[in-house]
């Protein structure tokens, strides 16, 4: 349950400063049915997930990661924005957003209305060819790997992160994958995967972001991996305080001005309670 301090220190922050910068996590979307990566301690909570190495150089592993998708796709590219979305989405409308940054692929905060968003790690929604860059709509991906593996189309599992399935003890020796019907080249989801760089034209507007803004808000995000934490140590450095709501241990604990350890919808919610005046307004009245 929040804490009526931290809703109130929480509100202080997001009122103190006219442009956020705000980057967001795993820890958004589990209410949306996405599962997250890690414990409360910034642990993995299963296996790491297939790098790009792997992906690029052995065919079984790339059998392997369709296959799982193609289970994992059928709830995954349903999902639908939760109260986290629509409270970050609050904050646009009230002109408090610098920029949101995401690590997630789900597309999720757009799909609530927001539109100063940048997709750190892609999107999962899109195929991308790795030869002849050519990209097409995943759910049509989707529809083809499905006609080539009619046997799979009734299997299920347990659902795992950014769309995959817990899909264990199959041979996906038999799994067909398509080549890209423009240039014959490998396929693969429009996401940078672990052991791939974020691409720097996106590295270099985040920062851009960053410096323009006022404060930094951390939602659902441990930080863990290099490519969240950088943005804090930046603007650690900067001067510029951060908050940061998440359930449990973030990498850059030592450098918040504030914690909330709540599940963030819960900890959002005082944003959309009043459609007239933004829930920063209320707290700060």
């Amino acid at each position: 349950m929040l804490m009526e301090n931290d809703s109130l220190a929480l509100g202080h922050f997001i009122a103190k400063h006219r442009r956020l910068f705000v980057l967001t996590g795993a820890g958004c979307s589990t209410d949306s049915g996405i599962p997250d990566y890690r414990d409360a301690d910034g642990s993995w909570k299963r296996s790491q997930p297939v790098t790009y190495q792997a992906f690029m150089g052995e065919t079984s592993t790339r059998q392997r990661y369709w296959a799982r998708s193609l289970v994992g796709w059928r709830r995954f590219g349903h999902a639908l924005p939760n109260g986290t979305h629509h409270a970050l989405f609050r904050l646009e409308q009230q002109d408090k957003l610098q920029l949101l940054l995401t690590q997630n692929v789900d597309g999720l905060h757009q799909r609530a209305g927001s539109r100063e968003v940048l997709d750190m790690h892609g999107r999962l929604d899109t195929v991308r060819c790795m030869e002849c860059e050519h990209r097409s709509p995943r759910q049509a991906f989707q529809q083809w790997l499905l006609a080539l593996n009619p046997s799979w189309a009734q299997l299920d599992a347990a659902d795992a992160p950014d769309g995959d399935a817990d899909l264990d003890g199959y041979d996906f020796s038999t799994f067909t994958i398509p080549p890209c019907p423009h240039c014959g080249g490998i396929l693969k989801p429009d996401v940078v995967f672990f052991g791939e760089n974020v691409p720097r034209d996106r590295v270099a507007k985040a920062m851009q972001a960053l410096d323009e803004a006022d404060a930094m808000l951390v939602v659902g995000s441990s930080l863990m991996v290099f490519s969240g934490y950088r943005f804090a140590h930046a603007a650690a450095k900067a001067g510029k305080p951060i908050a940061a709501v998440n359930l449990g241990r973030t990498r850059a604990d030592p450098l918040l001005s504030l914690k909330i350890e709540q599940p963030c919808a819960e900890a959002l919610a005082f944003l959309c309670e009043n459609e007239s005046a933004t829930g920063a307004e209320k707290i700060a009245q």
